[in-house]
């Protein structure tokens, strides 16, 4: 495997050349695919990213997919490492991936495990329908037609929560006070709140960088070449580079489309209609 090491206004002395020769090749055994690796360091000039001031980024080109991760931190050989655990952990999910789609072991479901266990500790298996109605059996007594948290009082306790005329009017003016105060006060602390992040928003909007750079600015563009694939390879290419979203035209429609990672490892995908 080829390796390019460039600094971009950095000059990289010998001893780190070998240092990251050490590091990439122990990452052979999941993709021989990859024929050469690009490692490029760079310096971020802003002084307000000083803890992450030294930029190490590493690209996997060959015959497949583009492998990319890149690391930060306050010297090159700890972003050297970020990057090299980053890079080495999205190659052991792809490896990991092509391992279980192209094998004959099929992993076994949770419900037949747990269902032979039961069977070998001498009880009956339990199903997931029958904890189920266990559940709404235990639910039962206290269910109505409109939910409640709590159980419905009988007559006595009604009679006592309710006591006389007198004693009700004065539970309820201090219940109207309680709650007029209370709402007084949450409009106070929401208005005082929407100012404050008014003015926090628009200092921050004002605010520049040490040179001149706005935030909020289009810094940098990317064009790719549009090659057909199916929604699984947007899957394993996005893994692959570390990105939340993959733009990508689909093979099976010809629309453009956008693969994205949702929350509890799940993914989504939009297309162009």
């Amino acid at each position: 495997m080829e390796i390019v090491l460039c600094g971009r206004n950095v000059e990289v002395p010998q001893h780190f050349r070998e240092h990251v020769s050490d590091k990439l090749a122990r990452l052979e055994r999941y993709d021989h695919k990859i024929v050469r690796m690009e490692v490029q360091l760079s310096h971020e000039p802003n002084p307000r990213r000083s803890k992450d001031c030294q930029r190490v980024e590493i690209t996997g080109r060959g015959r497949g997919p583009v492998v990319r991760a890149e690391g930060g931190s306050a010297d090159f050989y700890c972003a050297l490492d970020q990057a090299v655990a980053r890079l080495e952990a999205r190659l052991r999910r792809a490896h990991d991936r092509r391992r279980v789609s192209h094998g004959r072991r099929v992993p076994i479901s949770v419900a037949r495990a747990t269902g032979e266990l039961s069977e070998r500790n001498g009880h009956a298996p339990t199903g997931l329908l029958e904890r189920e109605d266990a559940t709404v059996e235990m639910r039962s007594p206290w269910s109505t037609d409109v939910p409640s948290a709590r159980p419905p009082a009988d007559d006595a306790d009604t009679a006592t929560a309710t006591g006389t005329g007198v004693e009700t009017g004065t539970a309820t003016g201090t219940t109207t006070g309680t709650t007029t105060d209370t709402a007084t006060d949450t409009a106070t602390d929401t208005a005082t709140d929407t100012a404050t992040d008014t003015a926090t928003d628009t200092a921050t909007d004002t605010d520049t960088d040490a040179d001149g750079h706005r935030p909020g600015q289009i810094v940098r563009r990317k064009e790719h070449h549009a090659v057909p694939m199916t929604v699984d390879d947007a899957l394993s290419q996005m893994e692959l580079v570390g990105h939340d979203f993959f733009l990508f035209s689909d093979a099976a429609t010809g629309r453009p489309s956008v693969v994205y990672r949702r929350h509890g490892y799940d993914y989504g995908v939009i297309a162009l209609v």
